[in-house]
Order: structure tokens, then C-alpha cells, then sequence
């Protein structure tokens, strides 16, 4: 499906809110372009309709004394009221002359010596006037004040009106915009959780985050800013047209040529502006990787002294992003007022050209009011076409953006089961497992053992013989490409990820932390773990020996990663968290090996009661950690090579032995 059609849907959501805010907002643009008719209505019937015909009448409401007469307009007389005898007043140049005569035509007007001569053609009337005076004059504009005042107060009701459903389009649009990007976000966020770990294996974390902040930004820029813009401009347009074309069709005809003009001019600008967009969309992506990673990073960055070669690769970043920044900003600069000048230019063009050619002038078809009133529309047509235009540069972002957000929420995950089952008893079977993270390229090769309920089994082999790829399908975070494994008789594919990972527990070697406090770490703001389980599994652990410092106790404030605790205290928290859950398997990765002597020894002691009843997996380094396990699995390349408890495994004198022999030395070394 279509990026445009997927933002509609989206939009749909909360339709009520935006069909509310387009409908004020028709109401506000219609309310706008009454003024042009307004104004025609107050120059044509009112500032120049002094010259319609007058006729002589008694005195009355709009009837006006002259020369000891009283006479009102044609259009003023009631149904069946008599009317005297016609008279006119005619205007030239800068004087108003009254006359009893009939004006059988009219065109080019002049004065002289008390006689007005009109000329139109070959045909020539002389008329006999009466020059006007100005307080005289006056008196034949008392009838139309009134009506211009109510004009004009009809106006600026209008225009207030206006104003308050430009507000309520401004703040209903708005809303919506904002609940959109709120459930887009909340979409994109709940996505990402359901994610499979193999997602992540290659894409920087700050990609992601771009795509949650930066790309759902300027979609929302598209519902708020660059809707409003395009909706108001087709009322806009549509309006003007539909007025012109009222007004005059040959002018109207005419200015129709704006719209292919302008539709092959978005065409363009589109095609190069789509390249640019993706450019600078996926840099931003990547400088926020790099601004991640280097944050992550900092204190190697400063200890290897790699601050100045962080820097360039920033900058080689950073300037292609201006680069093509840059190139937008010609494209936009080229589409804006440069464009909308040009359009003007050659609408006024046209217009003095028609104009020019003798149809106007006194005579014409074209009053003034009519005039006035096209001036003013052509004026406004540009203003929509400028908001277009100005606008094409966020709808392309937008357009973008949101390729990039669906991209990512299109991405397979993981289905979300809450369906709950009991608590399995934890017997473990890899029945020949195999498994890649690469086609055709296993890391697991053949992995057959059993862990009966209750068992500890410890893994261990040399950096990337496997060790952590084996708790990896354990818990689902990828699957075996050949073989199975079962819990309990069952095969883990049979089970939903949330059903399979509710009994497991995992405390991995570099412990993660969220931001909050010691005691929602361990609880993970799980309704189902109290105060008092918290507080049970961080004593059993031997932390309350090690966090009893704290001057918050277990409501410490952490911050991000828990920075500001001992890698011995977030290690600690990190076991409390997976025994809190009380999980029938429990895996320790490495889970020692950052700790010093000390705290190690409180971990043992504890671990030892904590051991049963569940299936605990450990992969250690120091093999002095798991002499007392049930099972130690000895990987080579992906295989096991050995299989047995301590004394087993060196009475074999094999690999095993070599390395207990050898980290011994060390020891003793």
C-alpha cells in the first residue's frame, strides 16, 4: 500500500476531529472571499449607482430634494408606487451633471459649456446639464450610507466569524494531528518490542530512535501545517474560480492556465525533491546513531584519545547533510516567491493585454466593481498558490518519513500472546539442534544434552564457540534452523515467546538498568511482585549487605543504565530482578565475571539455596565457579566436545582439563 494511502488511514482514526476542523475551515475561507463581492456590490450599486436612473417622486424615506423637486432611485420605489419622470446624473471626469433628457446609449463622455457629449462609435448624443455642487452631491449619496455602513458591519462580521473558525480549525487540527503522532508513536514503540533480536543485530539504535522522534515529527508537520495548507488552498481556489467565472468568463478562461502550469511545476519539484529527502532523512538517522553510540561510548572514546577521529567521522556525516540540505534549499528558493512571481507576472500580463485591447473604459461591459472585484481575486489566487508551493517541501518530508515508519513497522514481529500457562518444572532437551546467524554458516552444529528440573548446567568453551548461542534459543530470542528444543516434552515452537519467557529468568554479564529506582529494576513495575518479594530477593542475594549504604535504601533513585552504581551493585540488583520472577530457568551469563572476590562469594552463597527447585543454566569463564555443577558442557566451533560433572571432565584430562590447569596457573601465577 501507498505511503499517501497509509497517512489517510491513519488520519481516519480520528476523522470526527478532522472532518470539524475542514468544515470551519470551508466556513473561514468562504467567509474571506465574500469581500471582493462586498466591495463590487458597495462600488457598483452604491459609489456608482448615483447614475442609474433617478425618477421624480413626493418626499420620502430615500428621496432626495434637488431644485426644489424630490427624486429617488429606481431600485428604491416600492411594488406599485408611481413613479414621475426619469432623470440621470452623469459623471466626467472629476464633476456630476444632472439631466431630464434620455441617455439613449452610452460611452466616451465629455463637457462643455452646459452640454454633456456622449460618442460611442459613429453615434453622437449631445445632452443639456446642470453642473452638480458638492454639498448637492452629497445629498444623492444620503440613500447609500446607510447601506454602505450595513456593507461594511456585514463584513466585518463576517471576518470575525472568520477569525473563530479559523481557530477552531487551527485547534481541532491540531488534536488530531496530535493523537495521530500519539498512536503512530505508541504503534511504532509497541512494534519495536515485538521485534525479533535479529532485527536489532544490525541496525544502530539510534536509527530507531530517529524514526520514533524525527520521522513521526515531520509527519505530524504534514497533518497540522501542510493538510491545512493544501485543503484551504483548493477552497481557496475553487472559491476565486467560481467567483471569476461569475464575474467574467473570457478572464476566468484565462486564468485557468494557472493550474497546468502550477501541476507540471509540483511534478518537478517533486521528482528531485523525493531524492533529497531520502538523503538527508537517512542522515539524520545515521548522525543520531553516531551521537548514540558515541554517548554509549565516551569513556573509551576519551581514554583511547579518540576524540578528534570521532569528530571527522561526524563531520563527513554532517556534510553530506548540508550538502543536500543545501540543495533543497535551492530547489525551495527556485519554487517559492520565484515561482509565484513568475505565475503573477504573466496572469497581469494577460490581464492588461485583454484590458488594453478597448474593452474597458466608460461603455464597457466590465464595471468598475467588476474591476475591482477581479484585481482582488487575482491577488488572492496567489496566496494559496504560495502556501502550495511553500508547503511541497513538507509534504515531501512527510511523504518520506513516513516511508521510512512503515518500513519499520512493516518489519515481521512477534505475535503478542497473553495467554498464561503454569509454571513448567524446567526439564530442558536440545534434541541435534542446529543454528545460524547467517545462512548456510552454523555456529551450533549437532547439540544434543538433557537438563532435568532441579540441575545446574554450566557452559563452557572459548570466545564464540557457542556458549550464548545456545541460551539464545533457549529463550527464543532466535530459532533453530534444524532439530528442536522442548521444555518439559514440549517443543519451545509450540509455545507463544510470552508463555515461553513468563518462567525464565536471565542475568546477563554487563547488567541492564532502567531509569527509576532500586526496587522497580527488580520488579520491572510488575503488579504481580510486591514490596515484600522485592525485598526477599534482594536479601537473599546478599544485596541488602551491599546497598545498605545507600541513603534511600531500595528506593535509590538509578539513572540511565544505573551509571552511578558499582557494576558489583547493578550485578546484584540485575540476580534480585530474576529471582523476584521466580522463573522454573534461570540463566547466568557470565554473570560473575564483573564482580570483585568479595561480592562474588555473597553471589555463591546465595545461589546454592536459590538453585532449587529451578533449572539453572551458567556460562562462566572462571571454572572455579561451577565445580558443584550437575552438568558442564564443554563447546568447541559450535560442538560439544565433553560432557560431565567436574571430576568427570578431569579424569578425562581433556579440554576442560586444560583450561581448569591453565586458569590455575594464573592463579597461582
Amino acid at each position: 500500500m501507498k505511503v499517501g494511502k497509509r497517512l489517510v488511514q491513519y488520519a481516519m482514526t480520528y476523522k470526527k476531529f478532522i472532518i470539524i476542523a475542514l468544515l470551519m475551515l470551508t466556513f473561514s475561507v468562504g467567509a474571506e472571499l465574500t469581500g471582493p463581492f462586498i466591495a463590487k456590490k458597495m462600488i457598483d450599486s452604491h459609489v456608482l449607482g448615483i447614475e442609474s436612473p433617478w425618477f421624480e417622486t413626493g418626499k420620502g424615506k430615500d428621496a432626495v430634494l434637488y431644485d426644489g423637486k424630490y427624486y429617488k432611485r429606481e431600485k428604491y420605489f416600492k411594488k406599485g408606487e408611481t413613479k414621475g419622470k426619469e432623470v440621470r446624473i452623469l459623471q466626467v471626469g472629476k464633476g456630476f451633471y444632472f439631466t431630464d433628457d434620455a441617455i439613449q446609449f452610452d460611452g466616451e463622455r465629455t463637457y462643455r459649456n452646459g452640454v454633456v457629449t456622449i460618442k460611442k462609435g459613429d453615434d453622437i448624443q449631445k445632452i443639456s446639464v446642470q453642473k452638480i455642487s458638492a454639498p448637492q452631491l452629497l445629498k444623492f449619496y444620503n440613500p447609500e450610507i446607510p447601506r454602505i455602513v450595513r456593507l461594511i458591519l456585514f463584513y466585518f462580521g463576517l471576518l470575525l466569524s472568520a477569525s473563530l473558525f479559523q481557530y477552531g480549525q487551527h485547534y481541532y487540527l491540531q488534536k488530531a494531528a496530535n493523537r495521530i503522532i500519539q498512536k503512530m508513536r505508541t504503534d511504532i514503540f509497541g512494534h519495536i518490542q515485538r521485534l525479533p533480536i535479529r532485527y536489532f543485530d544490525n541496525l544502530p539504535a539510534g536509527k530507531v530512535v530517529s524514526r520514533i522522534t524525527n520521522d513521526t515529527e515531520a509527519i505530524r508537520e504534514l497533518y497540522v501545517t501542510v493538510l491545512a495548507t493544501f485543503f484551504t488552498s483548493t477552497i481557496y481556489i475553487t472559491g476565486i474560480y467560481i467567483a471569476l467565472f461569475i464575474l467574467n468568463v473570457k478572464l476566468a478562461a484565462i486564468c485557468l492556465l494557472l493550474l497546468p502550469l502550477l501541476y507540471l511545476w509540483i511534478i518537478i519539484y517533486r521528482k528531485y525533491a523525493s531524492k533529497y529527502n531520502h538523503v538527508i532523512r537517512s542522515k539524520v538517522s545515521e548522525i543520531n546513531a553516531t551521537i548514540n553510540e558515541s554517548i554509549q561510548g565516551m569513556n573509551i572514546i576519551q581514554a583511547f584519545r579518540r576524540e578528534e577521529k570521532m569528530k571527522e567521522e561526524f563531520e563527513v556525516l554532517n556534510q553530506t547533510h548540508f550538502q543536500y540540505q543545501n540543495k533543497m534549499l535551492s530547489l525551495d528558493a527556485l519554487t517559492s516567491h520565484n515561482l509565484v512571481g513568475v505565475l503573477r507576472n504573466i496572469t497581469f500580463v494577460a490581464f492588461i493585454w485583454y484590458f488594453g485591447g478597448g474593452s474597458i473604459g466608460v461603455g464597457s461591459f466590465v464595471t468598475l466593481g467588476v474591476l475591482y472585484a477581479f484585481v482582488d481575486y487575482i491577488n488572492r489566487l496567489f496566496q494559496p498558490v504560495t502556501g502550495v508551493v511553500n508547503q511541497l517541501a513538507k509534504l515531501e518530508q512527510a511523504l518520506v518519513a513516513g516511508k521510512r515508519v512503515f518500513e519499520l513497522l512493516d518489519e515481521k514481529g512477534t505475535a503478542v500472546n497473553d495467554q498464561r500457562i503454569p509454571r513448567y518444572q524446567g526439564n530442558v532437551t536440545f534434541d541435534h539442534v542446529h543454528f545460524g546467524y547467517k545462512e548456510n554458516n552454523d555456529v551450533l552444529k549437532d547439540i544434543t544434552f538433557d537438563a532435568k528440573c532441579g540441575e545446574t548446567v554450566a557452559l563452557v568453551g572459548h570466545t564464540g564457540s557457542g556458549k550464548s548461542s545456545i541460551m539464545n534459543l533457549l529463550f527464543r530470542f532466535y530459532d533453530c534452523t534444524r532439530g528442536e528444543i522442548r521444555i518439559d516434552g514440549v517443543n519451545i515452537k509450540d509455545m507463544s515467546t510470552q508463555s515461553l519467557r513468563e518462567h525464565m529468568a536471565i542475568v546477563l554479564q554487563d547488567p541492564y538498568l532502567f531509569t527509576g529506582t532500586i526496587a522497580s529494576n527488580v520488579s520491572l513495575d510488575d503488579p504481580h511482585i510486591s514490596r515484600e518479594v522485592v525485598e526477599k530477593a534482594l536479601k537473599d542475594v546478599g544485596a541488602d549487605k551491599v546497598l545498605k549504604n545507600l541513603e534511600n535504601g531500595i528506593d535509590e533513585p538509578v539513572v540511565e543504565r544505573g551509571s552511578t552504581l558499582s557494576s558489583g551493585q547493578r550485578q546484584l540488583i540485575s540476580f534480585a530482578r530474576a529471582l523476584a520472577f521466580n522463573p522454573a530457568i534461570l540463566i547466568l551469563d557470565e554473570a560473575t565475571s564483573n564482580i570483585d572476590t568479595e561480592t562474588e562469594a555473597i553471589i555463591q552463597k546465595a545461589m546454592e539455596v536459590l538453585k532449587k527447585g529451578r533449572t539453572t543454566f551458567i556460562i562462566a569463564h572462571r571454572l572455579s565457579t561451577i565445580r558443584n555443577a550437575d552438568q558442564i558442557l564443554v563447546l568447541d566451533k559450535g560442538e560439544i566436545v565433553e560432557k560431565g560433572n567436574h571430576d568427570e571432565l578431569m579424569e578425562l584430562k581433556g579440554k576442560y582439563f586444560q583450561m581448569y590447569q591453565l586458569q590455575q596457573m594464573k592463579k597461582v601465577g
